[in-house]
């Protein structure tokens, strides 16, 4: 199918061959850049022309152009770089006439680098007057219109490139996303704990309660799964003796899309031998404290999920509720005093509209409870914790009362942030638990574990008492930057195909 152009795509690619003729490759090579610019706002910053001039400040910068005023036989134009954008003058009188001339067939988008020396404009703007100017890369498609750029959120995701070369708050986010996960290693390095890698393949579903992405290895001839958690294997690393371990690695769960969620996401999974819940809930906290202030510089931030609400303040030690006594609390209904048989949760269920699924236990239904009675009240950071069993196969049992396990989740503005256990470590019932999620997915649970027999055998072998968290980066970034939405920290989201 022919493509179609536009006018100036058409007279973009006629110069394309104009630079050919003059023997310039329009699509350049390495360039020799030795300024940035922000760093030349900062070498002349509070200084007058005359000492300026008296620095004798040569430069060489490189970038894209985001502006051009063209007067005769002199311009100005602006170049954009990672940091920021930098006025450029240009005249003939100090680059000749060729050089102006290639100058002047230059159009918005294209990249060129620049040589010259920095001098203040009248309205004392830090400028590079060119002595020498190159071409590097000729843009064929114009940029979108200077003052709207890409208004439509599906189009500034898809076409990202553009995005980040129109919308200076789209760079800021993909700039401090890094920062982020820095400020994260950073932390539970100075603890002690070492980063690891582990297998993003996986032959058997497990770690975690959710929907997997399966693949082919043709090799083996054999299905896989695409992980959905990291934390068998790094299980399996506490019972090998490395005792303090983390990854930060990308997780995939073949689920729903919204404004929190996004089919693959990363985050950090963290085990500490001789560690329990209390620890998980210091280093969590601890955590998500430092990255804030390291980054943002701030403990105070708006409700991500309700910008329009309180601010959430993580400079407070974090509270502790139990799930039992939050229902309690909201409905009514004490299921920590009352060992409800199935029938009599169900019968509860069913007068306070709350839906119960073919697989559920009691255990599923106080769960149920809470996600639609309790969840969204959790808006300053608040650990949740006294979670029934059934939903948490790999925890450690309460005990102080074996319906229960030792887990919190922690939600900051009504949303889950992260999850952490007193780690199950007796083999014996490790392996039971894997039973139950069996007749779980026998009766219907696609997202319960399969038995990991070789898990169960790491487990004979002696794992130590274990805490371990799992917290999602994303959300993290989110809360930091200050993003309604997950779109905006991800710099590639998995997106809806177009209609035709």
């Amino acid at each position: 199918m022919q493509e179609k152009l536009s006018d100036q795509e058409i007279v973009r690619r006629q110069k394309v061959e104009k630079l050919k003729e003059l023997g310039i490759d329009p699509f350049g090579q390495a360039y020799d850049r030795s300024d940035y610019s922000t760093d030349i706002r900062k070498k002349v910053e509070g200084k007058t022309h005359e000492e300026v001039e008296a620095l004798d400040l040569h430069v060489s910068i490189a970038g894209r152009i985001m502006f051009i005023r063209k007067m005769g036989k002199a311009s100005f134009f602006s170049i954009q770089d990672i940091k920021g954008k930098q006025q450029v003058y240009i005249s003939i009188n100090d680059v000749g006439e060729d050089t102006y001339a290639l100058f002047k067939m230059a159009d918005v988008g294209d990249i060129v680098g620049v040589k010259g020396k920095v001098m203040l404009t009248q309205t004392g703007e830090p400028t590079v007057k060119c002595f020498e100017y190159t071409h590097l890369t000729k843009a064929l498609r114009p940029l979108p219109e200077k003052f709207h750029g890409l208004t439509d959120k599906e189009e500034r995701y898809r076409r990202r490139y553009v995005d980040l070369i129109m919308n200076e708050e789209a760079k800021r986010i993909a700039l401090t996303r890094p920062k982020v996960i820095r400020a994260v290693q950073e932390y539970c390095d100075s603890l002690g704990f070492v980063e690891v890698e582990t297998p993003v393949l996986q032959p058997i579903q497990g770690g975690a309660s959710a929907r997997p992405f399966i693949t082919h290895h043709n090799a083996l001839d054999r299905d896989f799964y695409l992980r959905i958690a990291t934390e068998l294997p790094l299980k399996r690393l506490i019972v090998g003796g490395l005792e303090k371990v983390y990854e930060i690695g990308r997780l995939f769960r073949n689920e729903g899309m919204d404004l929190s969620h996004n089919p693959e996401f990363t985050t950090i999974e963290l085990y500490e031998a001789y560690g329990d819940l209390s620890s998980m809930m210091r280093i969590t906290e601890g955590m998500i404290r430092y990255a804030a202030e390291k980054v943002a510089g701030k403990t105070e931030f708006i409700n991500i999920f309700d910008p329009e609400a309180e601010k959430i303040d993580i400079s407070k030690p974090f509270k502790v509720v139990t799930m039992c006594d939050m229902i309690k609390q909201e409905t009514g209904i004490d299921f920590k005093a009352n060992n409800y048989t199935l029938e009599e949760a169900k019968e509860l269920a069913k007068q306070h509209g709350v839906e119960v699924e073919k697989h559920f236990t009691t255990g599923h239904i106080i769960n149920a409870f809470f996600e639609k009675f309790c969840e969204d009240k959790l808006i300053q950071p608040t650990f949740l914790c006294g979670h029934p069993v059934e939903i948490s196969p790999l925890t450690k049992i309460d005990p102080e009362d074996n319906r229960f396990v030792q887990r919190f989740e922690l939600y900051i503005g009504g949303h889950e942030f992260a999850n952490a256990y007193t780690e199950l470590n007796d083999p014996i019932e490790q392996k039971n638990r894997f039973l139950e999620q069996l007749k779980e997915k026998d009766a219907g649970n696609a997202e319960a574990n399969d038995m990991d027999v070789d898990f169960v055998e790491a487990l004979e072998y002696g794992m130590p008492p274990c805490g371990g968290v799992g917290m999602g980066i994303d959300r993290l970034v989110m809360f930091i930057t200050e993003q309604v939405s997950i779109r905006e920290v991800l710099l590639f989201p998995t997106m809806k195909p177009l209609l035709d």
